[in-house]
């Protein structure tokens, strides 16, 4: 590797070789790509229990190739509170800002984290909060969230949920954060351009990824971006922003892909269960109500 390219690796790598990670686990094409997103800043990580803590891999060794707090299930937004206030009055004049990062699952985030996360958008605390969401507690075996869409099977949910999928972005807008945003690892361009125009705005700013787990979701590895660019087509993870929880914008529309084909390709919801007429229904019923929303 020549000089010029080991410069450039070593700027965008967040992720480097030899972490703990799973094949086709979609946390890590996302940690790959925030670092390409942030390179040039200065930044640091605040970690709660969840995948993305264990893939820095076992002391003394780690991954990441920036600064990482670990903490509690709970608390990970209270600890990046507590890290960009003490960045902030340490910050001499003419140095760059410290951006200060979360990245959580969706079981510290949707859930055992919702106190701690609601608080400091409340506060509009100068944080980036990114949510990796694969839907389940991957990193404890693979037991139903709030995040897991309804039928899937999970290890204490073997029947399927019946419940479903909380609407976090829903629950950030309300408080009212500057900018909130949905990001695909298969649409790398609009995860770079939403992620920097994070960066011009300060305060509160929420992101929630499509991450594939193919332990969870019974998928396989290959098959995980395309699977996410197939959530996107079909409309059942749409991409979109919300700014200052009022203004909504749609980035792409649905191109009449049937989203029960996406359902299909993941063997955690048996065919027995799947309800193809539902599902279109939930999928029509949501993007109404966002195309609703961005024309207010």
């Amino acid at each position: 590797m020549n000089s010029a390219v080991q410069e450039r690796w070593g700027e965008e790598c967040l992720l480097r070789p030899g972490s703990t990670n799973c094949g086709g686990c979609g946390m890590s094409v996302g940690l790959t790509m925030l670092g390409r997103a942030l390179a040039g800043e200065r930044y640091s990580l605040v970690i709660p229990a969840c995948c993305g803590i264990v893939t820095a891999g076992a002391y003394p060794s780690t991954s990441y190739n920036v600064p990482v707090i670990a903490s509690t299930f709970a608390s990970a937004p209270a600890f990046a509170s507590g890290v960009a206030a003490v960045e902030a009055l340490n910050r001499r004049p003419g140095d760059p800002e410290g951006r200060v990062i979360c990245w959580a699952g969706d079981g510290g985030t949707y859930d055992i984290g919702m106190a701690t996360l609601s608080a400091a958008a409340e506060r509009n605390e100068n944080l980036l909060y990114f949510c990796y969401d694969n839907e389940i507690y991957g990193n404890t075996g693979g037991q139903r969230s709030s995040a897991t869409p309804a039928t899937a099977r999970t290890t204490t949910t073997p029947g399927g949920k019946q419940e479903g999928k909380k609407d976090i972005i829903g629950i950030l807008a309300a408080h009212r954060i500057p900018y909130a945003a949905t990001l695909s690892i298969a649409h790398p361009d609009d995860f770079l351009r939403k992620v920097r125009e994070a960066l011009q705005i300060q305060g509160f700013r929420f992101f929630l990824i499509h991450a594939p787990c193919p332990t969870g979701w019974k998928t396989e590895p290959a098959e995980t971006v395309e699977l996410v660019r197939l959530a996107v087509r079909s409309g059942v993870f749409p991409l979109y922003e919300v700014f200052e929880g009022r203004r909504y914008r749609i980035n792409f529309e649905p191109d009449g892909t049937d989203p029960v084909e996406y359902y299909r390709r993941q063997k955690r919801f048996g065919r027995e269960q799947l309800d193809a007429e539902a599902l279109r229904r939930i999928v029509a019923d949501r993007n109404e109500r966002l195309s609703h929303l961005a024309a207010s």
